[in-house]
């Protein structure tokens, strides 16, 4: 099975003919790979025509190395259990990376150079230089091993999670299977399979723990090494994060705390009332709180995907043509399984320029919003993939989020394929719900992870605190956590973007408010706002975040100014659905 998914996704074509890296190279061998980017270092460069030319041979090149690597991750991820499959990721990943870091510094300091001599379009190029300036200064050759640590560490990190599943209702299922339970009307029902996730999560708390240390030391090391203040200074260039720096990112926390948090508390407490509770358990806040059965969208990942089909086909016709062209190529795999890595991802292969959906469906409404938002990660993908420089094929998370967020609620105008008039209402509902609880939980994984790295020298028994503390602040406290506090000190050991992506979680915060921007402008104008939508995704990442934000129509802020308004409209919405 695993030789055959990899041979499909290894012949998918090439966008585009290549011109510099000859064909059948085997990209996973150091050696070869070494030699393709020797021979870019070698070329002289003698005039702006030739400096383009080589850029473009560099982007060819980079690209069809990112597919390589992108084929071993899909197969590790959808087949952790594999051993050959996890061995061909842990050797590309030991070997490839380290051997080609030390060698895309030199070329882009040897781009750099050039650069002063024979000039290239400035606006063309503007982010794309100052994105490759940053990396010149951040770079230090003795942190490539450190990286490929974090980077194995990672993997680790993916392992034992996919490997926690549970015997339940007189079988074994996954955590992502598992979490159905939790819509059950049967109190006892959820408690049980609640208590029954919680205590196979615990039994690996102390591995996760560890893992994570480990990574936190490496990581204010590499920052150390690169010259930097600490990891938040380190990663914010890191991740060319140009447009907002980490007091931005304050201002959110505060603005969430005022005006989000508030809102989160009244829809916890009209649950609690609709419940007839004295108090809201951990395993109370995902159940239909009118005691209806879970909403059931599908009954098979085929009805998933054929529906979602039609509501990209009555959304936008090119939409719909591209999802089918995304089903017929392959490249959706959506079935949660034994061995299988949690969460869901949208991967680019970047040769063939075609999108690569996960993801891990059991048949609940949380699916159909999770294929929608990756599925607009997949058209952003595609609205970019003409241009020639991978580089910008690829746009800033805090717009590709936009993306995926955007179309969750673009979509799910539509989302009566899977509903009743009824039922569409509670499954509208649960997602503006839904939305208010992902900013405030922006907030509270952002302000975690800030105070993580701006205390290098803290205690495991200090960052417990500190994430109750932050937890209680962004609506943690209005659940009683009652006998499980110590369940409560680690729940962020399921956010995998503090293991594997460290910072990368503001970006949903700030595009969940560009999102809903893009929803108000449907409100009263659908077609213009599509078409503003479709012009932001065609720009990838040629632009900065602000440009972005004004070609799709929308404003790149996340104060209170802009925030107050789009809380106001979903609790306005979520009361007409209540």
């Amino acid at each position: 099975m695993i030789v055959k998914e990899i041979m499909e996704l290894a012949q998918l074509l090439p966008y585009q003919n290549r011109t510099f890296v000859p064909e059948k190279t085997d990209l996973t061998d150091v050696e070869t790979v070494k030699g393709l980017y020797q021979l870019l270092l070698d070329r002289p460069v003698t005039s702006s025509q030739e400096l383009e030319r080589w850029l473009l041979d560099r982007s060819e090149l980079d690209a069809a190395l990112s597919q390589a690597g992108s084929i071993l991750y899909i197969h590790m991820t959808c087949h952790t259990d594999d051993a050959k499959a996890a061995g061909a990721y842990t050797q590309f990943i030991q070997t490839v990376p380290p051997a080609v870091k030390p060698l895309n510094d030199q070329l882009n300091r040897k781009y750099l150079t050039a650069l002063k001599s024979y000039s290239l379009d400035v606006k063309r190029y503007k982010v794309y230089n100052r994105a490759t300036t940053v990396d010149v200064e951040l770079f230090v050759e003795a942190n490539v091993p450190l990286q490929t640590k974090v980077d194995l560490l990672s993997q680790q990190y993916q392992t034992i999670c996919a490997a926690m599943t549970v015997h339940f209702d007189g079988q074994e299922q996954t955590m992502p299977q598992m979490s159905k339970y939790l819509l059950e009307p049967d109190r006892k029902k959820r408690e049980e399979a609640w208590r029954a996730m919680t205590l196979r999560r615990m039994a690996d708390k102390d591995k996760l723990e560890n893992i994570f240390d480990e990574m936190f030391k490496l990581r204010c090391q590499i920052a150390t090494q690169a010259g930097c203040k600490n990891f938040v200074d380190y990663q914010f260039q890191a991740y060319h994060r140009f447009d907002y720096t980490p007091d931005d990112c304050q201002k959110y926390h505060q603005s969430i705390a005022q005006w989000v948090v508030p809102l989160y508390g009244e829809i916890l407490k009209k649950r609690q009332q609709e419940m007839k509770l004295e108090a809201l358990r951990p395993w109370d806040t995902a159940v239909d709180p009118k005691a209806r059965k879970p909403l059931k969208p599908f009954d098979k990942v085929s009805d998933l995907i054929e529906k979602t089909q039609n509501i990209f086909n009555q959304l936008d016709g090119q939409l719909g043509n591209q999802f089918k062209q995304i089903k017929e190529f392959g490249l959706l795999n959506l079935e949660s399984r034994k061995g299988k890595a949690p969460g869901g991802y949208q991967n680019t292969l970047n040769e063939a320029r075609k999108p690569f959906i996960f993801m891990n469906a059991v048949g609940v409404d949380d699916d159909v919003r999770t294929l929608l938002h990756e599925s607009g990660h997949a058209f952003h993908a595609l609205a970019c993939a003409g241009d020639p420089l991978v580089d910008y094929r690829h746009g800033p998370m805090e717009f590709c989020e936009v993306a995926s967020m955007a179309m969750e609620l673009l979509g799910g105008r539509y989302i009566n394929q899977f509903y009743s008039p009824e039922d569409t209402m509670r499954s509208n509902r649960e997602h503006l719900e839904g939305i208010v609880h992902i900013l405030a939980w922006v907030a509270n994984i952002d302000a975690f992870q800030h105070w993580l790295y701006e205390h290098p020298s803290h205690t495991p028994q200090e960052r417990c605190q500190a994430w109750c503390d932050y937890y209680h602040q962004f609506g943690g406290q209005l659940i009683d956590w009652q006998e499980f506090e110590e369940t409560q000190a680690y729940l962020w050991h399921s956010q995998l973007h503090i293991f594997e992506m460290p910072f990368y979680y503001i970006e949903y915060g700030i595009a969940q408010l560009g999102a809903l921007q893009l929803w108000m402008n449907a409100k009263s104008n659908p077609s213009k706002a599509l078409g503003d939508y479709r012009h932001g995704l065609s720009l990838g990442g040629s632009r900065p975040l602000p440009e972005l934000y004004e070609a799709a129509g929308i404003k790149f802020d996340f104060s209170a100014r802009i925030i107050k308004p789009l809380v106001d409209e979903v609790y306005n919405q979520w009361r007409t659905l209540a």
